[in-house]
């Protein structure tokens, strides 16, 4: 059976949109199957401003874009906005046609009349139009149900962020033969579903990552913003985020206690104390550990309040928590912290460290110096030698800097010099010590161009002095050993010790040197820096020499090579100290094996597969074989070396620049045991307190005052929680955790 069908379009007319009359001869029902209509009518169709197709009882057909219809010889039908035409749509006969719109998941059709059908909701139950009659609407009212979140029971079913309706077109190249296909718009961005406890983690977790204030979401501004985003949304309370913020700390913290009780070694902490302006101490606690991937990993584990920063149990009570919140008894190795700390605090710390760890090598690997406040310190004093002349340096800088006239007339001057330097002039942050040495240097080296400035510019007054550009220089040279050494900790964000052993020992040699200076300046200046780099040396030499021996490039060969440039003829003494310290160190993790965990009962699997063909064979088994140990022993030297004699005997590596040290020990870890875990806990003992952003700071760091007013339990979760977010140790969780306060 054929059916022809008649489309005849008029044009606009005023009040009534855009118009159509079909002259049917047979309509398709609803359902995909042909009904047969007595006698011809006129559908009148009219288009409204939405271009949404009216049937005269006004239920919605849907928009022209959502259903076209093809026919077998001309394909698509022209849209609605087309030219007044009449077009000649042929259809196939009878036939069942497949539904492909997405909706006819989520709705059933159900007849409520023998002329009339309604959609049904699979989730809600609610009802929608769908034919009465010969007359049917369209698909469009039941898309904006599921896909805009109109839907209250399929919003509660779904899963998190998972409902996305798209609607795809039919693969192209079907032929004239083929059934007519219905085409679907394809949507430009998906459909996502609403989802009200994600957008309040979301909140929670930019709140943490950006540092912004927890009353922000009480901010009539962010209010008003979210609100037009998303009207569904029902804002939260400072006390709502705060306890989100909370959960997210607790949800990390969960993974990474995970992480950590899973590491085969031991693990290092350090301590940096941050004061307030309410009086009250912070102790940032951070541990560095290495994990079964022989991976260095740096966390901040604990942000503690101390109300008395300066007492001498402020630094234990903070270490004993930590050890205690993360099960760290028995686990720690090192521990390096503020060298500006009291010995009352450290005699407070030793015994509370001796008493929950094994003590290794005597203590001698427990508390450490931080290099680069021990830098940041000399560099200080350095400074503060020629504070006058920096003053009159600082002046003559910002005279240039602050005024265009006075610049532009500078590099006019400095280009009929014809001064090579290529610096910038910059007036330095006094909080920065390095801002400070980069001043000086321009500054020295266009010290022409502030001579000539002088004379040519009558309101430029108290120019430096030839003694005083001789003095920047002097100060410049110190200055310079310091920043190279402490530009290494900024480079990368896990320093190694075995840098920090080279440059310091490069320090010591040149200050050596210069206190036997004839001028009086630079012979005072080198002996009271001097002073301040053997304290940091007596403290840290055996720990930074331990990691050079772990180096297979170096081994005890760079460590008798810079002793004999540090201590001259008293070297033989100091290089049998660390010799014996390490030989004794090795013999406490033979006696005292770490505890087994998942990564060394791997590297035990090698024994395991052994020991399984040894029973299988029968060869190697202890049955007769016991006199064969007895000439074994007998016939070798009375005592086999150890693993450690053997790695320090065998030849130096190569040093090449791009050498992965863990990643030599993770290939050698079967051929050396027990060494490789000593190497693993020595590796990761860092060398700084400081991130590298404050490695150049002079004064102690501050907790700012918003974070300050917090709880305590708060600022740290906010603090610790955004360090492990940033290092991407755990991924996003579905949960969401919640406190109230």
């Amino acid at each position: 059976m054929r059916m022809e069908t008649n489309l005849l379009r008029f044009p606009f007319l005023p009040g009534f949109g855009k118009m159509e009359i079909i002259f049917p001869d047979e309509m398709a029902t609803p359902d995909e199957e042909n009904m047969a209509s007595s006698g011809k009518e006129i559908m009148v169709i009219h288009h409204d401003e939405d271009h949404n197709m009216m049937t005269p009882n006004g239920e919605n057909m849907g928009t022209p874009e959502d259903e076209l219809m093809e026919t077998p010889d001309t394909g698509k039908l022209g849209s609605p906005d087309g030219h007044n035409e009449l077009a000649l749509v042929e259809t196939q006969p009878n036939k069942r046609r497949k539904k492909k719109s997405i909706v006819w998941e989520h709705f059933t059709i159900e007849s409520v009349s023998p002329d009339c059908r309604r959609a049904y909701c699979k989730q809600c139950k609610q009802s929608f139009a769908y034919s009465t009659g010969s007359k049917v609407a369209g698909t469009s009212h039941l898309k904006r149900h599921i896909a805009k979140g109109t839907c209250s029971a399929l919003l509660r079913s779904q899963d998190k962020n998972q409902l996305v309706a798209t609607y795809t077109s039919p693969s192209r190249g079907s032929t004239v033969s083929e059934t007519p296909k219905r085409r679907y718009r394809t949507s430009s961005s998906p459909y996502v579903m609403f989802d009200h406890d994600r957008c309040r983690q979301d909140i929670a977790r930019m709140v943490i990552m950006h540092d912004y204030p927890l009353h922000m979401v009480e901010h009539p501004g962010f209010i008003s913003f979210v609100k037009n985003l998303q009207p569904r949304f029902n804002m939260v309370s400072f006390n709502t985020v705060q306890g989100d913020c909370v959960g997210t700390y607790l949800m990390e913290k969960q993974n990474l206690s995970k992480f950590i009780e899973a590491i085969p070694g031991r693990i290092c902490l350090t301590l940096d104390m941050w004061h307030s302006s309410r009086s009250v101490g912070y102790v940032f606690i951070m541990g560095s550990f290495i994990d079964s991937e022989w991976k260095l990993h740096r966390r901040v584990l604990n942000v503690i309040m101390e109300p008395y920063p300066e007492s001498p149990t402020a630094l234990s009570h903070a270490v004993a928590a930590c050890l205690s919140d993360w099960t760290l008894e028995g686990k720690l190795f090192s521990l390096t912290f503020n060298q500006i700390q009291n010995e009352a605090a450290l005699d407070n710390l030793r015994p509370l460290i001796a008493i929950k760890n094994p003590l290794i090598l005597n203590g001698q690997f427990l508390v450490g110096s931080c290099i680069a406040l021990t830098l940041g310190d000399i560099a200080k004093d350095v400074l503060g030698a020629g504070e006058n002349t920096i003053r009159k340096i600082r002046d003559s800088v910002k005279y240039v800097t602050t005024s265009d006239s006075h610049e532009e007339k500078f590099l006019e001057l400095k280009q009929q010099l014809q001064v090579p330097s290529e610096r910038n002039l910059v007036l330095d942050d006094q909080m920065q010590w390095n801002t400070t040495y980069h001043m000086l240097v321009a500054a020295s080296e266009m010290k022409e161009v502030f001579s000539c400035l002088d004379t040519s510019d009558p309101d430029y007054r108290e120019a430096p002095s030839m003694e005083d550009w001789k003095l920047v220089d002097i100060l410049c040279t110190y200055l310079k050993l310091l920043f190279d050494a402490a530009n290494i900790l900024t480079t990368t964000s896990h320093p190694s010790a075995i840098t920090v052993f080279h440059e310091v020992c490069r320090i010591h040699s040149e200050l050596a040197r210069a206190v036997t200076s004839e001028d009086p300046f630079t012979s005072s200046l080198s002996k009271m820096m001097l002073e301040k780099v053997d304290k940091y040396w007596k403290d840290c030499s055996i720990v930074l020499a331990a990691a050079v021996v772990m180096d297979p490039r170096f081994k005890m060969k760079l460590v008798e090579f810079s002793f004999t440039k540090v201590y001259g003829e008293e070297a033989p003494a100091y290089i049998k100290v660390v010799d014996d310290g390490i030989h004794e160190l090795f013999e406490e993790y033979v006696a005292l094996p770490l505890p087994l965990t998942p990564t060394y009962a791997e590297d035990g699997s090698a024994d395991g597969n052994m020991k399984a063909e040894d029973s299988q064979g029968n060869l190697l088994s202890d049955n007769g074989f016991s006199d064969f140990d007895v000439y074994i022993m007998e016939t070798t030297s009375q005592q086999m070396k150890s693993e450690l004699d053997r790695y320090l005997e065998d030849s130096l590596l190569p040093r090449v620049q791009d050498f992965d040290l863990l990643g030599w020990w993770k290939l050698n870890k079967f051929k050396y045991p027990t060494l490789s875990k000593m190497a693993r806990d020595i590796l990761s003992i860092p060398v700084s307190t400081l991130t590298p952003d404050s490695v150049f700071i002079t004064r102690r760091k501050k907790m700012d005052q918003y974070r300050s007013s917090l709880r305590p339990e708060t600022a740290e979760a906010m603090i610790c929680s955004k360090d492990w977010m940033q290092c991407g140790l755990t991924e996003v969780s579905n949960a969401l955790v919640r406190m109230e306060y």
